[in-house]
């Protein structure tokens, strides 16, 4: 007879896992001082929105099986639990929103209009980054990711509502960013980091032809191949060419995602503690 391997029966002294949901940018930045602080995390797509700056995120790990940034690397996996310090899964996250397998919730998707719903529950903590969180509501603590107002925590009341402004880069706001005019495939022949000139054709959605809005280089491009929405920004411009940043963590993700670490930190400290002791111990 086989004896079944006795880790299963063993239950696992390893604190659990942070829930990111995103795999983007900012999501992955959030992810990566996670990681360096070793308190385990697990990054989950966003199905409803395909990511654009891929080499600044870890969703490609989802791809290949593993994807590095800044000396940190994620490993896609099935089992978010067991997926090491830094995992990526694209699984229901509702289904993984259960306080047996995570020690709380940071929603880094950024999901501008969309009615956010209670992340709090019966997790030890929710923080919600972007526009539609209110503290006390649907989060325990929020962080703005507007431009106006990028890092800084609110620990009252609600988030700047979404207005349709973006960061400036190289001198350009949202005109840098390549929409698809109506719903479909996507399909580009080039690679993020490619030179462009205005008006160059970058690529195909359901057969209409979307051209770079400003010259520059391909800081974002949505894998070809996706399926997307209509209005779905598809690829965006760095104006300064080859001055521009095309991997690694960029400046604006990187302050967002401090920013959420050290709103993790109060909590760890307020008085509705998060799920288990242990965790306090990841921020000494």
């Amino acid at each position: 007879m086989v004896m079944p391997d006795a880790a299963y029966f063993i239950p696992s002294h390893q604190p659990k896992p942070v829930l990111v949901l995103g795999t983007d940018d900012v999501a992955s930045a959030v992810g990566w001082m996670l990681a360096k602080a070793g308190i385990p995390a697990v990054l989950v797509r966003d199905r409803a929105l395909p990511v654009l700056r891929r080499t600044m995120s870890f969703d490609d790990a989802l791809k290949t099986g593993s994807a590095t940034l800044e000396g940190i690397t994620a490993h896609a996996t099935g089992h978010p639990w067991m997926g090491g310090t830094l995992a990526v899964t694209d699984q229901d996250p509702d289904a993984l929103m259960d306080p047996m397998l995570i020690e709380g919730v940071i929603d880094a998707r950024m999901q501008r209009r969309t009615v956010k719903a209670d992340l709090r529950r019966a997790l030890g903590f929710a923080i919600g980054l972007g526009p539609g969180f209110t503290v006390g509501v649907n989060v325990d603590l929020a962080v703005e990711t507007a431009p106006e107002a990028t890092g800084a925590i609110v620990r009252r009341g609600a988030t700047i509502a979404a207005h349709g402004k973006s960061a400036v880069l190289g001198g350009v706001g949202r005109q840098r960013f390549g929409r698809a005019a109506d719903a479909g495939l996507w399909w580009s022949p080039c690679a993020i980091g490619e030179i462009v000139a205005a008006g160059d054709v970058i690529g195909l959605c359901g057969g209409r032809e979307i051209a770079a809005p400003v010259g520059g280089g391909l800081r974002g491009l949505v894998r070809s191949g996706t399926f997307v929405d209509a209005n779905t920004r598809v690829l965006e411009v760095d104006p300064r060419g080859v001055r521009g940043q095309y991997a690694g963590l960029p400046p604006r993700a990187t302050k967002i995602a401090a920013a959420t670490v050290t709103a993790l930190r109060e909590l760890c400290g307020a008085a509705r503690p998060i799920a288990a002791p242990r965790a306090a111990a990841w921020l000494r």
